[in-house]
């Protein structure tokens, strides 16, 4: 019964995954799931979604609903109010996924590879694991097959098996436990580096839109890598680093000089995260202005001297602003027409996360 009970519940969740993924699109530009991220687990709103429930056959006399009365009589002798709607509610429930849940379906629905870490990206890390058996231990490190082979050799020994009446009964010497060992195992590491433009242009509307897409970004490098540090800059004419809750809050003001911004995560890459030991992921968004084209130009000679050398890839997304020129994208698609490790996204809109993920990710690097 229990087995069936578990069946029946991994066929209910594949049910709503499969659902979630045929509208993973809409999920994808709705920034209300965020607000229900958790540590492990994401609860997203699910309309029309059918519960089981347990229905009970209706007896013709007896049963709840089968009194004195007829439909329609108040409850009690309370009457309802005359105001009421006579419109069916639109029931939402909550389906919780796990952040691996929601990486598997990023992957089949986006048709994300999977990354392939750079280089001399492994280093050990300690870690813990059950490699031997021993005689001694806690019940629930009990290793059950191992016991009853070591009761049913005994028996056999002794003389005391019955095939006709094959009962095995373990005593104290029989039993065998789990152990575990500390080991050094190879672990890959990652650092995603936010970069956002707060100028004046960029308002809450393009930062709720690179809040949405990052959400996803995390969602997806979590799932590839076991140990991921993210770090947050932000930069008007000056750049500085800042925590997460800070990144999508801060007013924007000011004007705008991206190299600042590059200059900083350089920085930051040289000092705590060398390239043979760390896959590094920097993402810029911005609105594509910037003040004048020598900084354009420094921006161009920053990347390819010595961010690019350093890291997977650069990517930058472009979120549409009424006040953008848009400029900075083209001529970094320009400059580095023909280097992959530098790929450029535009985000006009929510709806454009969705291929703007697909430009990111898809390219398993």
């Amino acid at each position: 019964m229990v087995r069936k009970i578990e069946r029946d519940y991994r066929r209910f969740r594949d049910i709503i995954k499969g659902n979630i993924r045929k509208d993973f699109k809409k999920y994808i530009s709705n920034g209300e799931m965020i607000g229900r991220e958790g540590k492990y687990i994401v609860s997203i709103p699910y309309k029309n979604l059918k519960v089981p429930t347990f229905r009970h056959k209706m007896s013709d006399d007896i049963g709840v609903g089968h009194g004195e009365g007829k439909e329609g009589d108040p409850v009690n002798g309370q009457q309802g109010s005359a105001n009421a709607g006579d419109q069916p509610g639109k029931h939402v429930l909550e389906v919780e996924l796990t952040l691996s849940e929601i990486a598997e379906i990023m992957e089949k629905e986006l048709q994300l590879p999977r990354i392939k870490p750079k280089g001399k990206d492994e280093v050990l890390a300690p870690h813990f694991r059950y490699t031997t058996i021993s005689k001694y231990g806690p019940e629930t490190l009990r290793h059950f097959k191992r016991t009853y082979r070591h009761a049913l050799k005994r028996q056999i020994v002794s003389g005391r098996y019955d095939k006709d009446n094959p009962k095995i009964v373990p005593e104290r010497d029989d039993r065998r436990y789990k152990f575990r060992k500390l080991q050094n195992v190879p672990q890959n590491n990652a650092v995603i580096i936010y970069m956002m433009d707060i100028s004046g242009s960029m308002a809450d509307e393009q930062k709720d839109i690179v809040r949405t897409e990052i959400f996803w970004i995390d969602t997806w490098l979590r799932s590839q890598y076991k140990r991921l540090v993210v770090r947050y800059l932000v930069h008007d004419a000056v750049a500085w680093e800042v925590d997460r809750e800070k990144f999508f809050r801060i007013r924007e003001s000011g004007g705008t000089r991206i190299s600042s911004v590059l200059e900083l995560c350089t920085k930051i890459i040289q000092k705590d995260y060398p390239a043979d030991q760390w896959n590094v992921y920097p993402f810029h968004f911005s609105d594509g202005d910037n003040w004048g084209q020598d900084d354009t130009q420094k921006c161009s000679e920053i990347l390819k001297n010595e961010i690019l050398p350093n890291v997977n890839m650069f990517c930058y997304g472009q979120v549409k602003s009424a006040y953008g020129s848009g400029q900075f994208k083209k001529d970094l698609d320009e400059a580095f027409k023909d280097d992959g490790r530098v790929i450029t996204s535009e985000i006009k809109d929510k709806e454009h996360i969705y291929d703007s993920i697909k430009d990111f990710l898809g390219k398993g690097k």
